[in-house]
């Protein structure tokens, strides 16, 4: 059944079709992959990675994403701090490093410009941490009423240290699952500041940083690293599952190993949801070799963006494509996409 090529159902747009999961998933592969495919199309990765003919095989990365988040300013970050490191992280988890990038802003009439000023110079001091500069772009004003204040988009470009290297074909079993970072804050951080939840948590931020200084460290210190992706839209859930059916493996997770802040188990709690579904900006999905996971987990945690590193799982044969947990209390479940929408507009 996972098999069998996805079909699209509904006759319109759903909140749940940008949600990251199946329905998002559904609309990429059976309607923009489907009509759009190409080579590099059809790879669904986070970047596209290009050939440049007559730089000695040189291949650059290139990747884009809107932002759309309500509200624009949270604690920890904001639209203009999360465009930037959206896309310079979906280069890095490519083993590109980030080098420039366009961006296109979406303005509803009455923005106010000091607001305007802030979300900009917000951009400015991240592309500055990130190391990238922000070379090209575009504005549109629409009706008031017609984008909710200030909507996105950035297109990045990056310079690939290491063809090949990183990859789904790569992933093999006995692979260990090393996450940088503690999962869930960024989803429940905007959830809380949206007033959506009658819940108090003063010391919750969201985890949005650029990774391609962790990526880096990686990958020049030699660690046989096979696979990375941030965990976004959909959560760490939905990246594994992205795993385990586009690498024809399995992967097995311990629910014990995952680090998660107390006040996002609250969170996830009331909303009647896993911290494995909710999303995050800082956090990265690591498949390693087994043989290297330990020397991996030590490079990570000597860095900022790496403090709360953890091994969650490994990768196995089969069940192919499935994704499954195993539980406190010594049994074992499947972990699959969701389907609908569980925080919506979180990035």
């Amino acid at each position: 059944m996972r098999k069998r090529k996805p079909s699209l159902r509904e006759s319109t747009i759903t909140m749940s079709h940008g949600a990251g999961g199946k329905s998002s998933h559904t609309l990429v592969t059976a309607l923009f992959a489907d009509v759009l495919s190409n080579p590099l199309l059809d790879q669904l990765g986070d970047n596209a990675q290009l050939t440049v003919p007559g730089l000695d095989g040189a291949r650059l990365a290139m990747s884009t994403d809107s932002f759309v988040v309500s509200p624009l300013f949270f604690p920890g970050g904001d639209i203009g701090e999360l465009a930037v490191n959206g896309t310079v992280n979906d280069l890095a988890v490519g083993g590109a490093q980030p080098l420039c990038l366009s961006a296109a802003f979406i303005l509803e009439e009455g923005l106010d410009i000091g607001l305007l000023r802030r979300v900009v110079e917000s951009m400015r001091a991240a592309a500055d941490r990130a190391g990238v500069s922000v070379v090209t772009g575009d504005t549109k004003v629409v009706p008031r009423g017609k984008a909710d204040q200030l909507f996105i988009t950035t297109t990045g470009v990056g310079l690939v240290r290491e063809p090949q290297r990183l990859g789904f074909g790569r992933i093999r079993p006995g692979d260990v699952v090393l996450l940088n970072g503690a999962i869930g804050d960024h989803g429940s951080t905007v959830m809380l500041a949206r007033g959506d939840v009658d819940l108090e948590a003063e010391s919750l931020r969201s985890d949005t940083q650029p990774l391609w200084r962790l990526v880096s460290t990686l990958l020049d210190a030699g660690i046989d690293v096979h696979f990375m992706r941030d965990a976004t839209r959909g959560g760490v859930a939905t990246v594994l599952n992205e795993i385990a059916q586009q690498a024809g493996l399995a992967v097995a997770i311990d629910e014990d190993s995952l680090p998660v802040h107390d006040q996002v188990r609250g969170v996830a709690e009331i909303l009647g949801i896993e911290p494995l579904y909710i999303a995050n900006e800082g956090v990265l999905v690591a498949i390693v070799a087994k043989g290297d996971a330990e020397r991996a987990l030590e490079l990570m945690r000597s860095l900022p963006e790496g403090a709360e590193a953890a091994r969650i799982g490994e990768v196995r044969e089969e069940p192919e494509g499935m994704v499954f947990i195993r539980t406190g209390f010594g049994g074992t479940r499947v972990v699959d996409m969701l389907i609908g929408d569980p925080l919506p507009r979180i990035c």
